[in-house]
């Protein structure tokens, strides 16, 4: 049996599962005139690529882009230069061309960068190919996303989650991470037979970890569904949406309680579940993990238990950040996800939030023309509020209302909407209980 180790990973950007680290910071030591040192921590600064389809419009180029630079900062990295190669398909080697790599090499090299970040999902071998050509951490989109909720993840249940998510990232790329990988381990005194290589030891050592992770996750599957049925009867409202929309926001508005919000991605990790009281009718209001765009797989199956609060709601609240340019992909991204974990059947009401930063000019402010992009391309001006207003009011067959939680605008018209959906459902469970008309 082969003894469990401590990871140490290398430039790769694997990570170890169980260490605390914080915010993506390297510590430097500064002596100082008088012989003492000083401790702190410098930054990273990380360059971004991107291989669109060459049909792919470059103003949506941009904004994945905008998003992977976002998901960079939370993770606790600067970003200090943007690459878009168009290709008809990625190298198999090194996912962008060789002259593209070149000048990423150079740039990195010039700049003293400390990673590369790319905008999709990257073979173990292009991963390994990439870090020999770049000298530097090598840093995928599914990698970046699970180093965040490593960062947020505060329950026993998540950071189990996690851990498993990361481990099951890490098997298919244990080949290379270490250099003792291809020597083999004793076969007799005479060294008589093959014996087992390290890679194969690494990855028992590892499927040991994920199957003992995902027993733990059973156990702790079965207490939330033990809390959950506790809970039976009380008609449950589950906040969906995508990430950083500002489902917290509207959760401590609604249940004035205080939940963690930030403006930052994934601020929510771990669900949150208060008890809310509207016109005497009581109701339990769940706040759940963002959804993204490229969300790892592995991620939507070890969060299956926190996921389980969507699930299992009577009503779904879908949370929409107007004021982003591409809302309406959001939009798909996340009814897609609900497909995923079969919850797109369920009631729902659709929250436009932040009407008060909706600006039809918005998208146009920050276009740079970084490197691979075309500054002359012709941009479509987005509708006015009030036209969306008219539009989803008449296409949506659901609720529609739009607001502003940090602002306060139309709360009451949300309350008043929310209290009427949740009587409708409380009175049918519970008919007795129901006021009599007044003639």
């Amino acid at each position: 049996m082969a003894k469990n180790k401590d990871w140490s990973f290398n430039s790769s950007g694997t990570r170890h599962p169980n260490q605390d680290d914080g915010k993506n910071k390297t510590p430097q030591l500064k002596r100082n005139a008088d012989g003492t040192y000083e401790t702190g921590f410098e930054q990273e600064t990380a360059v971004l690529v991107a291989v669109p389809e060459k049909r792919q419009a470059d103003e949506k180029t941009q904004e994945y882009l905008d998003e992977l630079a976002f998901l960079a900062e939370t993770a606790g990295a600067k970003v200090t230069k943007r690459f878009v190669q168009r290709l008809d398909k990625p190298d198999l080697r090194t996912f962008v061309g060789e002259g593209k790599l070149e000048e990423i090499k150079a740039f990195v090299k010039h700049n003293k960068a400390s990673m590369v970040i790319f905008d999709d999902d990257l073979s173990p071998s292009q991963l390994r190919n990439l870090e020999a050509e770049l000298q530097v951490k090598i840093v995928d989109r599914s990698l970046l996303i699970i180093d965040i909720f490593a960062q947020r993840a505060k329950s026993a249940t998540a950071r189990t989650q996690v851990e498993l998510a990361q481990y099951q990232y890490l098997l298919p790329r244990l080949t290379g991470l270490w250099t003792h990988l291809s020597r083999q381990r004793g076969g007799g005194v005479s060294q008589r037979g093959p014996g087992e290589t390290e890679i194969e030891t690494d990855r028992r050592v590892v499927r040991d970890r994920i199957a003992f992770l995902k027993d733990k996750l059973k156990d702790l599957d079965k207490q939330s569904h033990t809390q959950r049925k506790s809970r039976e009867g009380t008609v449950r409202v589950a906040l969906v949406g995508y990430t950083n929309v500002g489902k917290s926001t509207i959760m401590n508005m609604l249940s004035r309680s205080d939940v963690f919000a930030e403006n930052k991605l994934f601020a929510t990790v771990d669900s949150t579940v208060r008890k809310v009281v509207l016109d005497n009718i009581p109701f339990l209001l769940a706040d759940t993990v963002g959804f993204i765009r490229k969300l790892p797989t592995r991620l939507i199956e070890s969060f299956k238990s926190t996921l389980d609060e969507v699930r299992e709601a009577d009503l779904l609240v879908h949370v929409v950040d107007i004021s982003h340019p591409g809302f309406e992909e959001q939009i798909e991204v996340v009814n897609d996800t609900l497909k995923d974990i079969e919850a797109a059947d369920k009631p729902m009401l659709l929250v436009f939030n932040k009407i008060d930063l909706y600006n039809p000019e918005a998208h146009n402010e920050n276009y740079d023309g970084f490197e691979g992009m075309n500054p002359e391309e012709d941009h479509t001006p987005r509708p006015t509020l009030e036209q969306l207003k008219a539009t989803y009011m008449a296409k949506m067959h659901d609720p529609v209302i739009f607001i502003s939680a940090q602002e306060r605008e139309n709360i009451d018209e949300l309350r008043a909407l929310l209290t009427r959906h949740v009587a409708a459902i409380h009175y049918r469970r519970y008919p007795n209980q129901q006021p009599e008309s007044v003639e």
